[in-house]
């Protein structure tokens, strides 16, 4: 049986959609699905269970707490771990649990959802969606599958942001699939500083994933960061993007910037994605 976990923090305005797509078309008992909702005060809890999935009910905030809590409550395999603000539907679910069944690990196609953004953030993906790491990593789709070999690389999630980083360090190049048929809608940023605020985590979180490492702290080969990639990779190939590049440039280095002074230790999300109203 496939299993799902989804750490959920406040997240009431996007998790009733989430389920609602995930189960559409499933068979009774044909997923098993873990909502781990930690340091809520919105409904997210109410609404999750509403959905008639398990949910955990966890007093403190934290991902890594979230997912360890599900993964102790989910009942088998493939196991996929999935954001609540992602849309994934029950095909593109049978579809990841099927390609488990020949790599270790598996994610989906990513696809950004720029609607009505303001030109800097439109800027900024028309260059970053490029950049060859996400199309080779885990990480950036809010969706990662395992199989049951591909869990056992690993105990625990280590009580650090950028838990698909971790994850996409236990696998080689040729162990991770992306199942391109299967879509990941993943929501952009609504406005620039949320933009900047999501970087700041992102930035802080894989910069202390990889000092983590570094030190011993957990045993993962994890990727370096690939700096120069945006230039070598992106823009020099696509000339036509260098105006959007200083944009990118410029945001990208204040983010870094700003992930310098402020701590990993929380969501540290972007909350414009997050406004929708909440499904009853």
């Amino acid at each position: 049986m496939t299993s799902v976990v989804i750490a959920a923090h406040n997240e009431a305005a996007v998790i009733g959609r989430c389920l609602d797509s995930l189960l559409a078309d499933a068979a009774p008992g044909e997923f098993d699905v873990t909502v781990a909702a930690n340091g809520c005060t919105d409904d997210t809890v109410r609404v999750a269970a509403a959905r008639g999935v398990r949910v955990i009910d966890l007093p403190d905030p934290g991902k890594p707490g979230a997912l360890n809590a599900g993964d102790l409550a989910a009942a088998g395999f493939p196991r996929v771990y999935l954001d609540a603000d992602v849309i994934l539907t029950t095909d593109g679910l049978r579809a990841l649990a099927a390609a488990c069944a020949t790599h270790p690990a598996a994610t989906a196609r990513r696809e950004l959802d720029l609607t009505g953004r303001p030109l800097l953030v439109r800027a900024y993906f028309s260059v970053h969606r490029h950049l060859p790491a996400l199309r080779t990593g885990l990480f950036g789709r809010g969706v990662i599958a395992l199989s049951a070999d591909g869990r056992s690389r690993f105990t625990t999630f280590p009580d650090l942001v950028a838990d698909d980083l971790f994850v996409d360090s236990l696998f080689t190049a040729d162990e991770k699939q992306q199942v391109s048929s299967v879509p990941s809608v993943v929501a952009t940023p609504r406005k620039t500083r949320d933009l900047v605020r999501r970087l700041i985590r992102v930035r802080a979180g894989n910069t202390a994933m990889r000092a983590a490492a570094a030190r011993g702290e957990i045993k993962a080969d994890v990727r370096p960061s690939g700096r120069s990639s945006w230039l070598k990779d992106v823009v020099l190939r696509r000339p036509w993007l260098a105006p959007a590049a200083i944009c990118y440039v410029g945001i990208t280095v204040y983010a870094a910037l700003q992930a310098r002074r402020h701590p990993a230790t929380d969501w540290g999300r972007d909350e414009s994605t997050r406004q929708e109203e909440a499904h009853a």
